[in-house]
């Protein structure tokens, strides 16, 4: 663990009732960071990210919305500031997948994951940039992944949002570093998540054999990415994509 300490600080961590999101709000609280745990469809999962937190010593607000929607990407915003009493990260990590190959995706899932992955994104940046560029300081971080970068068979959906959001955050980094907000991407390759997981045995040896270290990434992993793009150290890093894959598109 880094001694980045981020007292003081809050943050937003949207999708954050397991997997990534989940570690990197226990980590971005463990640095001593408040916490907003966002989740749409998982209120159990994200209570029990909540309450381990705050048993832990730390502090977490459970604050539900389908950051793909406006009315409640705002609302989310809003409920923080009123929580809180400010808002000084935001860590863009809600997503879905809806992997088939092109010639067989329907328009809707198609659509679905653009909304959640991309438009998300979009909503909780745009409510929560007034804020930070009031206060002249502010970071914001997208989760993409290597899959925005070189593509994957089934799933042109989840590679054009991802991709997608390589864009949002070079454009919006320019926007507003004048304001010393800083604007970045973390591009995790194959963590060990559920969908990992679920990858069948001879599959997860073929993707192994294609990454240099030898091993999957671990949540942990990108969370300490996550504290290190929060602190103070990175206050001269923008626009920037930070690959998290163990070499695999070195």
């Amino acid at each position: 663990m880094t001694g980045i300490d981020l007292s003081g600080k809050v943050a937003l961590v949207t999708g954050a009732s397991r997997g990534i999101g989940a570690v990197v709000a226990t980590r971005l609280a463990e640095a001593g960071a408040k916490v907003g745990v966002n989740y749409h469809a998982s209120p159990d999962a994200a209570k029990i990210v909540v309450d381990s937190i705050n048993k832990s010593g730390g502090e977490a607000f459970l604050c539900g919305g389908d950051v793909s929607q406006e009315e409640a990407a705002e609302s989310v915003i809003k409920k923080m500031i009123e929580h809180f009493g400010n808002i000084d990260i935001l860590i863009n990590n809600a997503g879905i997948n809806k992997d088939q190959l092109l010639i067989r995706m329907k328009p809707e899932d198609f659509d679905s994951v653009i909304n959640v992955n991309l438009r998300g994104a979009f909503l909780c940046t745009r409510y929560v940039m007034t804020h930070l560029i009031r206060q002249r300081s502010g970071r914001i971080i997208n989760m993409s992944s290597v899959v925005g970068l070189s593509g994957n068979p089934g799933q042109a959906n989840y590679a054009a949002a991802k991709a997608g959001l390589v864009g949002l955050t070079k454009a919006v980094a320019r926007e507003v570093a004048s304001r010393d907000v800083t604007v970045n991407a973390l591009a995790p390759g194959y963590i060990t998540t559920s969908m990992v997981e679920e990858i069948p045995e001879d599959k997860q040896a073929q993707i192994l054999a294609k990454i240099p270290m030898g091993r999957f990434g671990t949540p942990a992993d990108v969370a300490e990415a996550v504290i290190f793009l929060c602190s103070d150290g990175a206050s001269y890093i923008t626009g920037q994509v930070l690959t998290i894959d163990g070499g695999m598109i070195a």
